[in-house]
């Protein structure tokens, strides 16, 4: 695990990280007259993380700068801007801000990568500008700018109810290692969900075996459920994803299971078990082109 702490002091801002999260399950107990999907999920953030610089700005406004490897939309689309405007307001003040976000988690993958960047906009701002807003008012901004984006307001590891918002934080933490597979496929999560057929069979099953591990505060146990309710509908609509699990789980790495609504695959192991399996990521590598990374939980 990277020891890298969330706020990082630099000589003219703040540098502020935002990490990545697995769904070590994710079940949906059916639409709601909202037209959203009631979820049950346990989410778990993880030790790989897209950057926040803040600084004095030098225009007037907010000016959003996106560097990194990964792509990420420009200006209002992003939502550090619009999470950086929201806590403006609701502050009522005014800065000249430049925000600088190293994009490092590629989009449409499952991980929470937007939604991380806009809550870690959020803490960031609120300590950079002396803001003191509650915890309260800032988990009101982050459900009005996406249903999982008051999760990283929090602590490492939870669980998740309604649209992902209504949220329990779970200790003892899990420490695991993962072993994250990347492939270069973008998956939309609207298009998933409103694709997705509920199996209210599946559900109570599913759910039924959550709750009980949850009381036992047996995340081990939930994360070796492996159960994904989106999985169906992911690799339906993206048939070369249902191909590179079955790929995956033929070099003996398994269970394989999907992050939030793909594309991004992940596999918890022991920590013996990295060696062992370096072979096989290699081959997999060789053999699809596959991108992956060892990923350990993180513990902020």
């Amino acid at each position: 695990m990277t020891d890298a702490p969330q706020f990082e002091k630099t000589e003219d801002g703040l540098l502020v990280r935002a990490p990545a999260k697995l769904n070590l399950s994710l079940l949906v107990a059916g639409k709601r007259p909202d037209g959203f999907h009631e979820l049950e999920t346990v989410m778990a953030k993880i030790d790989w993380y897209d950057e926040i610089l803040i600084q004095p700005g030098d225009k007037k406004g907010i000016e959003l700068i996106c560097n990194g490897r990964e792509w990420a939309p420009a200006g209002e689309d992003n939502l550090v801007c619009q999470a950086a405007r929201r806590v403006l307001a609701e502050s009522g003040q005014v800065a000249d801000l430049r925000l600088t976000l190293t994009k490092n988690v590629p989009a449409g993958t499952g991980l929470g990568a937007a939604s991380s960047d806009a809550a870690t906009t959020l803490l960031g701002l609120d300590r950079y500008l002396n803001l003191g807003l509650s915890h309260a008012v800032l988990a009101e901004i982050a459900a009005a700018l996406g249903s999982d984006v008051a999760f990283f307001l929090g602590g490492p590891l939870a669980f998740c109810r309604g649209k992902g918002e209504k949220i329990v934080g779970l200790t003892p933490d899990f420490g695991f290692t993962a072993l994250l597979f990347l492939p270069a496929v973008s998956v939309s999560t609207k298009t998933i969900y409103n694709n997705y057929i509920h199996d209210p069979v599946g559900y109570e099953q599913y759910s039924r075996r959550l709750h009980a591990y949850l009381e036992k505060n047996r995340i081990d146990f939930i994360a070796e459920m492996c159960a994904n309710m989106l999985e169906t509908t992911c690799f339906h609509l993206f048939e070369q994803l249902g191909e590179l699990k079955r790929t995956i789980e033929s070099l003996g790495v398994r269970p394989v299971c999907l992050s939030g609504s793909g594309s991004a695959m992940f596999c918890i192991l022991d920590d013996h078990d990295i060696e062992r399996l370096i072979p096989a990521r290699d081959e997999l590598t060789e053999k699809t082109g596959c991108r992956s990374v060892v990923v350990r939980n993180n513990r902020w």
